[in-house]
């Protein structure tokens, strides 16, 4: 066929048009994105012809295949929903924390309605929008108070420039930690305005060691857990009741960074070497501060519970208004706080948690019942489950590895990279492990009710 053959071959825009609209897929895709898809792959046809990269025109169901693919891809959101196969149950990349229904319910509410974030419904006046959740944190930790910032690398930067602007700030060398987005602890106390001491070697800090550099200048001893490594071997590190002593022994006040914010017993999720938040506050630190959506479970926010004169300074201080929690994190953090304050409800409504204390029995019945669902084709691909570990995440509980099982995928006609790449493209993506040329579904981190959708995407990747 001539050039000039297939170009006069080439479907009407209007007959495109019309044979997509009636596609089930295109239903909530607006006229005009549509038209403008069609558009485009007529064009990309014609310029592959008049390049002497086809001699022929594709069949009108290609065509139409082609435009639903692309308008599916150009109208869906860049932030979606995607199934997490990995097992990571803190995955940064994809979210950390899945919150809790309640907590997703409360938001929903807000997000629909006005409301009243900065409003007192008991006085009729201008409210705090710390109102909210301040006694329930309180209650929760057994704080004096508590305030809440948008992440807490904000908690860090606030309360070191409301307590330590200009003076000295006591922290081991062991713990000036870097964390994911280039947050250096040097850097960060550089930037509040405090002047970083540092004391004690990279493996090896003593009681002495900060009673020594305590000076007229010195505003606080800062002790940070490394949430994302461990220095193990001959190490030493001073425990935050032996800081607190030292502390409160010179009227210096001791500020805790506990990163994580676990908030129950840690055996009961696995964890027997992450800091608790109940155990800073028990110890008598002045200050913790720790994450909202890594073991609490909740969304992103920075949380500040200690004693009230400090919290206080930071509630007045100009960068409190610059890194204050929006309306709907803070919707689902009282959520999330609510649930915790009832235990039964606490392991089995919030999903970190509950995906942290299922046991290896319970993951092997998970693994089994998926893998029954897929529909294995013998010259496409096998699945087996296997023992496998899984990982906390979200830079907590470095080093640890849970005990688990995994739907292990070998395919026979593709590589595991093909099979990856086929999984997260899917319509809901699937994000998945490759581990010694096969892929690994991990259910410790896939709801049951996401089975349906993987099963569908291997019908469709593996469709005879």
């Amino acid at each position: 066929m001539s050039k000039q053959e297939a170009l006069r071959s080439m479907p009407r825009v209007d007959d495109v048009i019309a044979r997509v609209e009636a596609e089930p897929k295109a239903k909530n895709i607006s006229y005009h994105e549509l038209l403008s898809c069609v558009r485009e792959t007529l064009d990309g046809i014609r310029k592959d012809i008049l390049a002497d990269k086809t001699d022929k025109v594709p069949d009108v169901s290609e065509i139409v295949k082609a435009v639903i693919k692309t308008a599916v891809k150009k109208c869906s959101f860049s932030l979606r929903p995607v199934i997490n196969a990995t097992g990571v149950v803190l995955h940064t990349n994809l979210g950390r924390a899945v919150l809790a229904e309640a907590a997703a319910e409360n938001v929903s509410q807000v997000a629909r309605e006005y409301n009243s974030l900065e409003y007192s419904l008991e006085e009729g006046c201008r409210g705090s929008r710390h109102s909210h959740v301040e006694s329930l944190i309180c209650k929760l930790t057994g704080a004096e108070a508590a305030m809440v910032v948008n992440n807490n690398a904000a908690a860090v930067m606030l309360l070191l420039a409301a307590m330590c602007k200009d003076r000295e700030v006591v922290v081991s060398r062991g713990e000036l930690v870097e964390i994911g987005g280039s947050f250096r602890v040097p850097e960060i106390m550089s930037m509040s305005g405090a002047h970083l001491k540092e004391v004690g070697t990279t493996n090896k800090t003593k009681p002495s060691d900060y009673a020594e550099a305590i000076n007229e200048n010195t505003a606080a001893l800062l002790k940070v857990h490394t949430s994302n490594f461990k220095i193990v071997g001959f190490s030493e590190q001073v425990k935050i009741d032996e800081m607190v002593k030292i502390g409160h022994d010179h009227n210096i006040p001791v500020i805790y960074d506990v990163g994580s914010g676990l908030m129950v017993e840690g055996e009961k999720v696995g964890l027997y070497d992450e800091v608790g938040v109940k155990e800073s506050v028990k110890a008598g630190a002045d200050i913790t501060c720790f994450s909202a959506d890594k073991l609490l479970g909740g969304p992103q926010a920075g949380i500040i519970v200690g004693k009230k004169k400090y919290v206080e300074m930071m509630k007045k201080h100009q960068l409190a208004r610059v890194v204050r929690i929006d309306k709907l994190n803070l919707a689902a953090l009282e959520a999330t706080i609510r649930i915790y304050l009832d235990p039964e409800r606490t392991f089995k409504e919030i999903p970190t948690l509950s995906n942290l204390a299922i046991t290896k029995a319970e993951l092997k019945i998970k693994a089994n019942k998926l893998c029954g669902l897929l529909p294995v084709r013998k010259n496409s691909f096998s699945a087996t489950v296997k023992t496998s570990e899984s990982q906390v995440g979200g830079g907590s509980a470095p080093g640890e590895m849970l005990p688990s099982y995994a739907v292990q995928i070998t395919p026979k006609t593709m590589s595991a990279a093909d099979l990856e790449k086929a999984l997260r493209e899917n319509e809901v993506p699937i994000i998945c492990r490759i581990h010694k040329g096969c892929v690994l579904l991990d259910p410790r981190t896939i709801f049951e009710n996401q089975y349906a959708e993987i099963v569908r995407a291997f019908e469709n990747i593996f469709a005879e």
